[in-house]
């Protein structure tokens, strides 16, 4: 199927304008423009980006100022800028879904890679991998403004909330329940995306981290995104919720922040100059600008009713540390919030100069940028060979063995004479590409993927969408099932379920595709492969325990490459070594509010808590789990069973030793950068694959408190990390373990502290107990 026939229609509509200014990228300061004439520093390059966006800044009439605070900024002609488009997804691949994007269906680029939605690519646990994903989108978005085919290069990407909650519609877009890993991915993507050239200092996109802070609702029990105001206490946002966008800023370099609807403890996010400027600039040491999510500035008069006015609205958030605002509200309203004393033109200078300091990064105000660092780029680096092969690798590496009763897989190709592909999922290329997508370069859904390995297959849906809510054609799936040498049924979920906009309400698989599946592995010669395609965790504990379902599969939303990456696992060309990044929850847990945001249980009133680090009750499958085609051992061989410490910070740590309530602990702020530097040590897994196939492994390490009392997590991941092994091959990992970092916990005033005493790394079962006392 044509990449165009996969997206919707309008996808694929560019205005006749826009083609025909298509030809190359707007910019300024060109050598013989009249702004460079006027020798404005604005267009000077030796000159820091700050510097020079302030003198283009005070240039500015009053009116020009304001027309730039919304995502769609025009131009100012006298001047020499040109018009610009903030808002551009690249959440897994270049997408439409924002303003400045386009692709041509005429003679110009018509698609890019579309690599695995994010939960699935984090499922293979390997900074490495989503470092080069983010370089080949940021290449592609580049190569696009340089053929006039994007009107901006400000990326708002990539989401890095918690997926708190396995009901949320947006879960599929993150890299899952974990913070460190959510951590890891936001540095690893924002790093790719944003370009490492430092010799020239230009950009080559820029990113932007999503949705601060403790966003992970969009509309449920009649709760919606735009109204709720959550209660969130000091110690979740410090060790949880935060910990993603403090890694973004601080480690991954990202240039902008947005700030969500969410009202956290009455406070909307984009009014608040605590989240905004005291930790974001402050703490984090955010150089670039922050962005609200679309409407959410004009919500707070409307929907939350935080704000008295539009005039309040833009003045409150403003003034708290916002740079720009996804709509045009505060294009509209700013003029009469200055006028009426609420908002100082000084407070929208400093908006102002954050933005165009960004663009001058990017290279927009040196003159035409095909020439500069990243002008080589064009239409021949989108959708290459290499991307293509990285998102079939992406793919592959992410899908996780659920189940594989008595070895089923992999089967031999040369054995199936006869298949039966049968499912909702199994030929539809929407459920690919998940959601902020743009036009694939190719599409290979999970039924073309196996017609590449099996020559008969017939195929036959069993149901019209994934909603399988109406008459689904059993009798027929049961006929077809019952005929064949193998089955397999691809199943799942799709943006009908979980989306923006639209959480769930059951943890089930929707409408009739249980009954269908059991009915089909009732009737199939030999046990059935179960291939499920969904962001969301599902409960499938029916499926666990039917012994005619002889294996299973995630394969979450896997991009383009998608149906040959199953095929792959399915036939042995590929050894599965992906881990689930989330608790796959039973459906009894949809029981608990989703409003309530707790992460650690509540034993008093029944509360089971959030996330393995803290949920108390049954699972499906645990966080970390996936199966191989090989026996790998896992054995910690090296670490530091008592911590050696210098005179100076055995002294120091003494100093900010407290002892409370029976327990002594240190303060992470009062030991200093200084000294946890030196507290650093190295530890070491011996890892072998015992085979019988070659194989890519990731090893998760964790630490463990001696008790899970008084807010501690039962265990918290530490590490990871991932490396192909041949059979028979032994490798040593190394970790690099920072106990300031690793050892700390979170009281309920949100300060870290490191208890005195015992410490466990773990390693599957395996422990080592490391003392960390003064």
């Amino acid at each position: 199927m044509a990449a165009a026939a996969l997206v919707p229609p309008f996808i694929l509509v560019t205005t006749a304008a826009f083609l025909a200014a298509a030809a190359a990228p707007l910019f300024s300061c060109g050598p013989s423009s009249p702004e460079s004439a006027q020798g404005y520093a604005f267009c000077d390059a030796t000159l820091p980006p700050a510097r020079r966006a302030a003198d283009l800044v005070s240039r500015l009439t009053v009116a020009e100022k304001v027309a730039q605070l919304g995502d769609v900024a025009p131009g100012v002609p006298r001047l020499g800028v040109p018009a610009y488009k903030w808002w551009n997804e690249a959440l897994h691949g270049l997408a439409t879904s924002g303003k400045g994007l386009h692709f041509d269906a005429v003679g110009g680029v018509r698609a890019a890679t579309s690599f695995p939605q994010v939960l699935l690519t984090a499922a293979a646990f390997d900074d490495g991998l989503w470092l080069r994903i983010g370089q080949a989108i940021g290449r592609e978005a580049r190569a696009l403004f340089n053929v006039g085919q994007a009107e901006g290069l400000t990326m708002w990407s990539p989401n890095v909330n918690i997926f708190r909650d396995p009901r949320w519609g947006r879960g599929q877009e993150t890299p899952g329940e974990d913070p460190a890993v959510a951590s890891r991915y936001a540095v690893a993507f924002v790093r790719g995306l944003q370009g490492n050239n430092t010799s020239s200092g230009i950009l080559q996109t820029s990113a932007c981290c999503k949705h601060a802070t403790a966003y992970d609702l969009e509309d449920w029990n009649g709760v919606a995104r735009y109204s709720f105001a959550p209660r969130v206490t000091a110690q979740d946002l410090e060790d949880t919720f935060n910990p993603p966008f403090r890694s973004c800023v601080a480690d991954g370099g990202a240039t902008c922040v947005m700030c969500a609807y969410t009202a956290v403890n009455g406070v909307p996010s984009c009014a608040d100059a605590g989240l905004l400027t005291d930790t974001a600039r402050g703490d984090w040491g955010l150089d670039g600008y922050v962005a609200s999510d679309c409407d959410a500035v004009a919500i707070m008069r409307d929907a939350q009713r935080y704000a008295a006015s539009p005039e309040d609205a833009v003045a409150v958030s403003l003034k708290a540390g916002l740079d720009i605002d996804c709509g045009p509200y505060v294009q509209q309203h700013a003029t009469a919030a200055m006028q009426q004393g609420k908002l100082a033109e000084a407070d929208v200078d400093r908006a102002l100069t954050n933005l165009f300091a960004v663009r001058m990064r990017l290279g927009h105000f040196d003159g035409d940028p095909r020439s500069n660092t990243y002008g080589a780029l064009g239409a021949a680096d989108i959708c290459t060979p290499e991307h293509r092969a990285l998102a079939l690798e992406a793919a592959q590496d992410g899908i996780v063995l659920l189940k594989n009763d008595a070895n089923l897989l992999p089967l031999d190709r040369s054995a199936v004479g006869a298949a039966a592909a049968i499912g909702p999922n199994a030929d539809d290329g929407r459920a690919l590409i998940a959601n902020y997508f743009g036009p694939p370069c190719e599409s290979v859904t999970p039924l073309k993927g196996l017609q590449s390995y099996v020559p008969n297959v017939r195929f036959l849906a069993g149901c019209a969408s994934a909603a399988c809510d109406a008459a689904t054609n059993q009798a027929a799936a049961v006929a077809l099932a019952g005929s064949a040498d193998y089955v397999f049924l691809f199943m799942g979920l799709s943006q009908q379920q979980e989306s923006e906009g639209k959480d769930r309400t059951s943890l089930l698989l929707p409408g009739n595709q249980q009954s269908l599946i059991t009915a089909v592995a009732d009737a199939a010669k030999r046990p059935v492969i179960l291939v499920l395609l969904s962001g969301g965790p599902v409960d499938v504990t029916f499926a666990q325990t039917n012994p005619k379902i002889g294996a299973i599969l995630w394969a979450g939303y896997p991009g383009q490459a998608g149906g040959l990456a199953i095929a792959s696992v399915l036939f042995g060309d590929h050894n599965p070594g992906g881990r689930l990044p989330v608790t796959w929850y039973p459906e009894e847990f949809t029981k608990i509010p989703m409003t309530d945001l707790r992460m650690r249980a509540d034993p008093a009133t029944g509360y089971p808590g959030r996330s393995y680090r803290f949920y108390n009750g049954n699972t499906v499958y645990k966080f970390g789990y996936g199966l191989s085609y090989s026996t790998f051992s896992r054995r910690l061989v090296a670490g530091a069973n008592t911590l050696a410490m210098s005179a100076s910070v055995l002294a120091g740590l003494r100093e900010t030793m407290t002892e409370e309530d029976g327990e002594s602990y240190y303060h992470v702020d009062a030991i200093g950068a200084d000294s946890c530097e030196q507290l650093r040590f190295p530890a070491a897994v011996e890892v072998q694959n015992h085979g019988p196939m070659d194989g890519k492994h990731s090893v998760l390490m964790f630490l463990r408190w001696p008790n899970a009392t008084a807010g501690r997590p039962a265990r918290q991941l530490i590490g990871f990390r991932s490396q192909h092994l041949k059979a028979g091959e032994k490798a040593s990992f190394r970790f690099d373990v920072s106990p300031c970092e690793h050892f700390s916990r979170v009281r309920e005033d949100g300060k870290k502290v490191i208890d005195r005493g015992s410490h466990f790394l773990m390693v599957d079962d395996h422990e080592m107990e490391i003392r960390f006392e003064a």
